[in-house]
């Protein structure tokens, strides 16, 4: 499978020189570069970084309105169903984070910033999507809530959507069951399409092929030796956020049966003894992929996560239980309600729990917790995860970091620092 072909174009040229284009060209190449034996099935996904972040190349798309999401607790079936595209509009550049800093208090979450940098960019902005015509904000974090009223003055149409501190309670499952009711009519007001049970079915359907991908990848990283590293799983997971769906999922299902193969060959994509690591916290996205790398740069591999770039996006399936429309609109609400472990709830239970499931899963030696600076619910919720990590007997690693690439220097001494502290332990395990 190929990408779109690159038109050598006056317009890509000058584009190559930008600040945008070299920041994803340095990342892509050590990504690339810097590991042997990358999986040949990841050449898609390579080339599709490289033609929309370095050439700046705008994919083509179906007919129809796009809807972009600043968070997955936005359903994506309901804009499909309707005959939109959704676009994820989540940035990790550098680049964006400074423009957005021009309009945002300097302590703010650089995720926020660099989204905002991004749309506020409109002309040149990476990835280019075109005219959006609407942007759903879920209500989640403070600042994305904030920054909604910043993006309508920027002229995007932007529809709140409202969602709860809690989800234990029936009061909270319901007031997010109408939420996501009226998102469903406002989507119907944007297309004109009736948003019907056969629509809404066939939307679940193509979703539905993309988890299943996804979900077989997942597993797959449980094998040891590790068959892939995390640095490419992510960016098999950013890829979800702009490109075609079909192509998306066609590309990740050649990857699975690649490392099916590598599995019965007994390929090993790590080093021997390479600590197995599970990544938590903010997410890593596109070109801000720093910290997956630094951890499999100094001898680590990713094995698992637990993020809204990767593993919190896609693993959960929704279950319909009568196939009326509004039933299936409820049952889609509560897909992205009940399973979630976003750290914006009141009581983070089930996301300590999440962790320590996958670390056992998933056989971690240790947990790399990431925050951006300025992100207040996950430098909250930090020692309360440490906390539960320990009471295991897993270590972790706690990082406050931003998008800058001047603690690269710092980050890389703590992270072998951890990597060998794993190490050491797993020695002395072996002698008593």
């Amino acid at each position: 499978m190929t990408v779109i072909p690159i038109k050598p174009t006056v317009e890509a040229a000058a584009f190559n020189r930008s600040r945008q284009a070299r920041e994803a060209e340095v990342m892509l190449d050590k990504l690339i570069d810097d590991f042997d034996e990358n999986p040949k099935s990841m050449q898609y996904f390579y080339d599709l970084f490289r033609t929309v972040y370095i050439h700046g190349v705008t994919l083509p798309r179906p007919a129809g309105p796009q809807v972009g999401m600043t968070c997955i607790q936005a359903p994506e079936e309901l804009i499909y169903a309707v005959g939109a595209t959704p676009i994820r509009l989540c940035n990790g550049a550098y680049h964006y984070d400074q423009i957005g800093a021009d309009f945002m208090p300097a302590k703010s979450c650089s995720l926020v910033k660099a989204t905002l940098g991004r749309l506020h960019d409109q002309e040149k902005g990476v990835p280019r999507i075109g005219k959006l015509d609407m942007i759903v904000n879920p209500s989640t974090c403070d600042q994305k809530k904030k920054a909604g009223v910043m993006m309508e003055d920027m002229g995007y149409p932007v529809h709140d959507l409202e969602f709860p501190n809690v989800k234990e309670s029936e009061a909270s499952r319901v007031y997010w069951q109408r939420s996501v009711r009226d998102f469903a009519v406002r989507l119907q007001q944007l297309t004109g399409k009736k948003l019907t049970r056969n629509r809404l079915n066939a939307a679940m359907a193509r979703t539905r092929r993309a988890q299943i991908a996804f979900r077989a990848l997942h597993n797959l990283r449980r094998k040891a030796p590790s068959l892939v590293l995390g640095k490419d799983i992510f960016l098999v997971t950013n890829a979800y956020f702009f490109d075609d769906l079909e192509r998306w999922t066609a590309a990740t299902e050649a990857l699975v049966e690649e490392l099916k193969q590598r599995d019965a060959d007994g390929f090993n994509a790590a080093q021997k003894k390479a600590p197995r690591i599970l990544f938590t916290g903010s997410p890593p996205i596109f070109p801000n992929l720093k910290l997956p790398l630094l951890i499999e740069e100094a001898g680590g591999v990713v094995v698992a996560d637990e993020t809204c770039s990767a593993n919190r996006m896609l693993y959960d399936m929704p279950v319909v239980d009568e196939w009326m429309v509004n039933h299936m609109i409820d049952s889609l609400a509560d897909h992205y309600l009940k399973p979630c472990t976003c750290p914006i709830f009141t009581r983070n239970d089930d996301r300590r729990r999440r962790l320590i499931d996958l670390a056992r899963d998933f056989n971690a030696d240790g947990v790399v917790y990431q925050a951006f600076s300025g992100c207040q619910v996950y430098e909250m919720e930090q020692r309360s995860v440490a906390k539960t990590l320990n009471d295991a007997g897993i270590p972790m690693l706690y990082i406050e970091t931003d998008y800058s690439p001047d603690d690269m220097g710092q980050l890389t001494t703590r992270i072998e620092a951890f990597l060998e502290s794993i190490k050491a332990r797993k020695r002395q395990a072996k002698v008593s």
